[in-house]
């Protein structure tokens, strides 16, 4: 068992720049791709990823810094230090049943795709430890109300049925990012899409007000307003304002403007690396299904930066970042302070996806969204704190809690963890969970609409 856990890690370990590139490359294969182009295409999408890491660290540490010394320049001092999700994966892995999960995911999106429940299959199999993060606050929270055993078979339980709900929401998501990427045959299967069943209810309510229903992406805005909706200009103009903000001198601040907007004009070109490694591996795919499987289409599941060329995703973080500060000072019980998630993609693009890029609803979006980050990594700092403690996997310095102002699905996550809690009088994760169950039927239908009506006219 030990050996097995051994090599899993391992391979895993590799990091997703390494290993995604690697399951495409084989699957590339299996569909008879030419290995002198899949190979290609995988070694595209390995330098894709690493210059989509690089550019978002390089705004961490430009943007961030800012942020902080925003947050400084208040005074107000929060006690929960924001490890980031790489902190979270760290922990995730040193929960003793990890290794266990790598299999459990494979194994599901197999015979989903064998019994045609699902279309997509998930190559963003790095990912794993977001269903490990989710089994062990599970057993942390379910221990002492129902036992341990129980706990670890509920903790497995809920894993599985979130591997299913992300192959699903790859399913219903698929059609429509498409139409925003231009990439053909793939999906993301990260659960922070699960994030857009919260926001549903309220987009409906935007969609009402005619200045929010009219189209607002990128596109549109360049066509409006010309040279001040460029990527690097706005960019620049961001980062100018978060210099004045945060009160660096006049050299700091055009500094800091210039690396915004350096940030921002290049992600679009990083985003044509996934398309051009993409492309031609669903093409294969896509041919392969049609060969063997007349009317049946194959999705490959990716993690998320394959979109992250859209400049309304960008415009929206770095915008909601002193609305994330502000929540941080005013949001009665929060104790979390912000820093290494601050550049928190889990709050937009799920937005970006449900708004079909309309940047002014994203924000709005994003406004309510923040709480519910803040709320959760709260809530979850003893948990995570405890398990980093426990297995040595973290420093953590002595009466100190770390946890992470960006988990992703956040609602998700603490509602299907933390239900147990109803057994001792304590419902609102029971609501929560009820929330989201709603708010994701009515998405997911309103998706399948969409999808089945644009495939008529297409057909048509």
């Amino acid at each position: 068992m030990d050996f097995l856990g051994t090599i899993i890690n391992y391979i895993l370990n590799l990091g997703a720049p390494v290993f995604v590139p690697f399951i495409m490359l084989i699957a590339g294969l299996i569909v008879r791709m030419k290995f002198r182009d899949g190979a290609s295409a995988a070694i595209t999408l390995g330098v894709a990823f690493v210059g989509m890491s690089m550019l978002i660290g390089f705004m961490v540490g430009a943007i961030g810094s800012a942020a902080q010394t925003m947050m400084e320049r208040t005074g107000i001092e929060l006690s929960i230090v924001d490890g980031g999700w790489t902190t979270m994966a760290n922990v995730s892995w040193a929960w003793p049943y990890a290794f266990l999960m790598f299999p459990l995911q494979v194994g599901v999106n197999i015979l989903m795709l064998v019994f045609k429940k699902t279309d997509t299959f998930n190559a963003d199999l790095w990912n794993v430890w977001g269903k490990i993060f989710t089994a062990f606050i599970v057993v942390a929270v379910a221990t002492p109300i129902l036992g341990s055993v129980v706990a670890l078979v509920l903790a497995f339980i809920v894993a599985t049925l979130q591997i299913i709900l992300e192959l699903n929401s790859g399913d219903i998501n698929q059609h429509r990012i498409e139409k925003l990427t231009g990439i053909p045959g793939v999906t993301c299967t990260h659960r922070m899409l699960f994030f857009s069943a919260i926001y549903y209810p309220f987009d409906l309510l935007l969609r009402k007000i005619p200045i929010l229903n009219k189209p607002m992406d990128a596109a549109t805005l360049r066509a409006k307003i010309g040279i001040f909706a460029e990527n690097h200009v706005i960019g620049f103009l961001l980062g100018v304002t978060f210099g004045i903000i945060a009160g660096y001198d006049v050299a700091a601040i055009l500094m800091l403007g210039v690396q915004a907007a350096t940030a921002l004009m290049l992600f679009p070109m990083i985003s044509k690396l996934f398309m051009q490694a993409l492309s031609p591996i669903s093409e294969a795919i896509s041919d392969y299904m049609n060969k063997r499987f007349a009317g049946r289409k194959l999705f490959v599941g990716l993690d998320w930066p394959f979109m992250g060329g859209a400049s309304e995703i960008w415009f929206t973080i770095i915008v909601a970042i002193p609305f994330t500060l502000i929540w941080a000072v005013i949001l009665p019980g929060n104790k979390l302070l912000p820093f290494a998630g601050i550049i928190n993609i889990a709050l937009i693009v799920p937005a970006y996806i449900l708004t079909k890029g309309n940047t002014l609803r994203m924000v709005i979006l994003a406004i309510i969204g923040v709480p519910f980050f803040l709320f959760v990594g709260t809530q979850f700092a003893p948990i995570i704190t405890d398990l980093g403690l426990s297995t040595k996997a973290i420093d953590i310095p002595a009466n100190q809690l770390i946890s992470n102002s960006s988990i992703d699905a956040p609602v998700f996550t603490y509602a299907f963890s933390f239900i147990w809690q109803c057994l001792q009088g304590y419902f609102v994760p029971l609501i929560f969970a009820v929330y989201w169950c709603v708010g994701y039927f009515f998405y997911a239908r309103e998706l399948r609409r969409e999808t089945i009506q644009d495939l008529a006219e297409n057909n048509g």
